[in-house]
Parts: structure tokens; C-alpha cells; sequence
């Protein structure tokens, strides 16, 4: 499989040997690029205002974030009114905690203790990084159902079940997912393709600038293209 890869960078700190095309960047006063040559704005905390002055200026694609979970409707709004094509949502994410409960009155011989979760699962972050309780799977179908073109996830992929999370997402939303890593300096993309079927990567620029080295065509199984 190929994967196509974006950039993904702060405003103010965009490289200069990246095709503006191939830039997912982060909103930032001031934007000094043209927002039409730029992949697509990505917003953490700013709202459907926000949004819209971007889109209305020119943007190729918004990717909206904290502010799509205080209301759902943004995107239908937005969709409505300059193109689904054009509005994509931002998920931060982590693998969501488990608690334990102590069940002692069903069971009158015995306590039961209980998961909270029956499965792993992500949770969205909000813009400030706090857990938000939200499962990101859940989330995205619905968001997707009110006309969101793309979602990017930004998550640590670490171990097989982050990796059969990864696979579940592209299985059921497929290539309208790109995924990026969250804090990892370090990640494992050639298994976030082989074993979570990431067809749609992006990167920060350090990681950008190594992706031969970190997706070599041996392992991938076919040349990355970065178009």
C-alpha cells in the first residue's frame, strides 16, 4: 500500500523546503502564507467564527477541534455554508483510563470488582490537554454523519491494542482519517502501516524530513508518495 503523507506544522515555524501544498498548519495570528496554498488549517481551541473567516479567506480545508465538542452542529453549519469538502475535524487523543468498582450488593457471598471499560478505547483531549470522556470511534462516526469531509487523530500509537484501534478506524472510516502522532518523537510508523493500516500520515517536520528513514518501501510494501 502507498501512504500519503502531509506536514504538519505551527504557524510560526513552517519549513521552507515543504511544498505549501503538503502543509496541514496549526492557526496562529499571523498567518503569513496564503491560506489557499496551504493543505488545510488546523484550529485547537478556536470556534465556528474562526472557522468561517478562514474558509471565507480563501482556505482550502479547516480542521475544527475543541470547539466542534461544545456544539456538533458546527460542522453542519459550516458544511452548509462554504462546502463539506472544506470542513474536517481535529481529534487529540489517548488511550481512555480504567476504573474499578466494587460491586457489593448483587452478589450477597461475594464482591465483584469491575472494569470501567470492556475493551481499550481513545478519548478526546481537549485544546488544554485535559481528558474530556469522549470515545474518540463513537465521535468520529457521528461527526462524519453531519458532514465532516476529513477527521485528523492525533494519538501515540505504543502497543498492539493502540494499533488494532488505529486498524478499526481506517477499517470503518477508511481513507478519510489521516492519523499523526501525538507526543511520540519517536514513533513506529512503519507498524502504524503494517498492522494499524495508516494510509494517510502526518507528520511534524522533524519527522517529515526523516520519513524515508521511518517508512522504508521494504517495509511499507510500496513507495510513500508525499503528493
Amino acid at each position: 500500500m502507498s501512504v500519503e503523507l502531509r506536514c504538519l506544522a505551527e504557524c510560526g515555524s513552517l519549513p521552507a523546503d515543504v511544498d505549501m501544498g503538503q502543509l496541514f498548519v496549526f492557526d496562529g495570528e499571523p498567518l503569513t502564507v496564503g491560506l489557499a496554498t496551504l493543505g488545510g488549517i488546523v484550529l485547537r481551541g478556536g470556534g465556528e467564527a474562526r472557522a468561517a473567516e478562514l474558509l471565507a479567506g480563501g482556505a482550502t480545508k479547516v480542521f475544527l477541534g475543541e470547539a466542534v465538542l461544545r456544539d456538533a452542529e458546527t460542522v453542519a453549519r459550516l458544511a452548509a455554508a462554504f462546502g463539506a469538502e472544506r470542513v474536517g475535524v481535529h481529534v487529540p487523543a489517548r488511550r481512555m483510563e480504567v476504573g474499578w468498582s466494587f460491586d457489593t450488593v448483587s452478589n450477597a457471598d461475594f464482591s465483584v470488582v469491575s472494569p470501567s471499560l470492556a475493551e481499550p478505547a481513545w478519548e478526546i483531549l481537549r485544546a488544554d490537554g485535559s481528558r474530556s470522556g469522549v470515545q474518540v470511534h463513537w465521535w468520529l462516526g457521528e461527526m462524519l454523519k453531519r458532514g465532516v469531509a476529513e477527521a485528523l487523530v492525533q494519538v501515540d500509537v505504543r502497543d498492539d491494542a493502540d494499533l488494532n484501534l488505529c486498524a478499526g478506524l481506517v477499517e470503518e472510516f477508511g481513507g478519510r482519517i489521516w492519523l499523526a502522532p501525538l507526543d511520540d518523537a519517536a514513533p513506529m510508523l512503519a507498524d502504524w502501516v503494517a498492522y494499524g493500516r495508516v494510509s494517510k500520515l502526518a507528520l511534524a517536520p522533524a519527522l517529515f524530513a526523516r520519513r524515508d528513514a521511518l517508512l522504508p518501501a521494504a517495509q511499507t510494501g510500496a513507495a510513500v508518495e508525499a503528493a
